[in-house]
């Protein structure tokens, strides 16, 4: 008869060692951890803001929309302009800054003006500088928005700030410096 071999008998209680705890990460290494995590985080946030927003149409922004005046208007008017008409137009932006906006009226309830009542109050009733101001405003204001704007009060009335409705005061007290009016 052919002779068996059998595996020799082996001592299975031997314990293994445990394995060692792991070494805690240094500051260095955590935070470069945590900066992966984030920047997949930041990645997916990105993508998904693309997504949700592919459909809104935008247009280009505008610089002086952004920076405008500023957060504490100083409440001495600037060097006033050599001419009648850009320094009334300078006082008219002024006032406007220290005096607040207002549209669909000339002045409101609470002494708000708008871009006409403005130039009104700091032409003093002088109604040939007052018309001579208002015909440069509405210059500057075609030149930046074209000609299918049909009048100061309808431009001022369009806006729901001051933003625009100031920055084209300026603009058109230093088109009055420049054409010496």
């Amino acid at each position: 008869m052919p002779q068996t071999r059998t595996a020799p008998a082996t001592d299975h209680t031997a314990t293994t060692a445990a394995p060692e705890p792991p070494t805690e990460l240094s500051l260095e290494e955590r935070l470069a951890f945590i900066n992966a995590a984030m920047t997949v985080r930041l990645d997916e946030a990105k993508v998904a803001y693309e997504v949700n927003t592919a459909h809104i149409e935008t247009g280009p922004v505008d610089l002086a929309d952004v920076v405008t005046v500023p957060l504490t208007p100083t409440l001495q008017p600037p060097d006033s302009y050599p001419t009648p008409v850009a320094s009334l137009l300078q006082r008219a932006h002024h006032r406007l800054l220290t005096g607040g906006w207002c549209k669909d009226v000339l002045v409101d309830t609470d002494g708000a003006r708008c871009m006409l009542g403005a130039i009104r109050t700091e032409a003093r009733g002088d109604s040939g500088l007052e018309a001579a101001a208002a015909a440069v405003l509405l210059d500057a204001i075609r030149r930046k928005f074209g000609d299918d704007v049909d009048s100061v009060p309808g431009f001022n009335d369009s806006h729901g700030t001051a933003r625009v409705p100031l920055r084209m005061l300026g603009q058109a007290a230093d088109l009055a410096n420049t054409r010496r009016l």
